[in-house]
């Protein structure tokens, strides 16, 4: 089923190379790791993965561990892997974040938020392991 979702839809919703979500744990289709949280919503997720390819990625690594094209921006596994995140702190993480002067003063609207969410769960993984700089 997911060889048929990436060949037959993602193409559709973006351009260039991309990873599909993560596919959700086995037993429960809205499992995360440990299954204490809910896995977001399949097409939100694609929408998120839109709008990072969009918007995100002039500054970060949105789909992988390479480093991002700003080294001052962090990559999405990354901030995907912090110890302690859930979709509730991503959510008012993604709300402040850009909040700063100059380059980075934007704000992002809610649905956005919530699909970039959705996207950025699915890069959630208990073997992450941080990149050693």
């Amino acid at each position: 089923m997911r060889l048929f979702f990436l060949g037959a839809i993602l193409p559709l919703v973006m351009t260039g190379c991309a990873t599909a979500p993560a596919k959700p744990a086995a037993g429960n289709s809205n499992a995360v790791g440990d299954g204490s949280e809910l896995r977001p919503d399949a097409n939100a997720a694609v929408d998120g993965l839109a709008f990072a390819q969009a918007r995100c990625a002039g500054c970060h690594n949105v789909t992988g561990s390479q480093a991002s094209p700003n080294s001052s921006a962090p990559r999405f596994e990354k901030i995907a892997n912090t110890r302690g995140l859930t979709d509730d702190t991503l959510k008012a993480w993604l709300r402040d974040s850009h909040n700063y002067p100059g380059q980075m003063d934007f704000e992002i609207d809610a649905k956005r938020i919530d699909e970039l969410a959705a996207y950025m769960l699915t890069l959630k993984s208990p073997d992450y392991r941080p990149a050693i700089q």
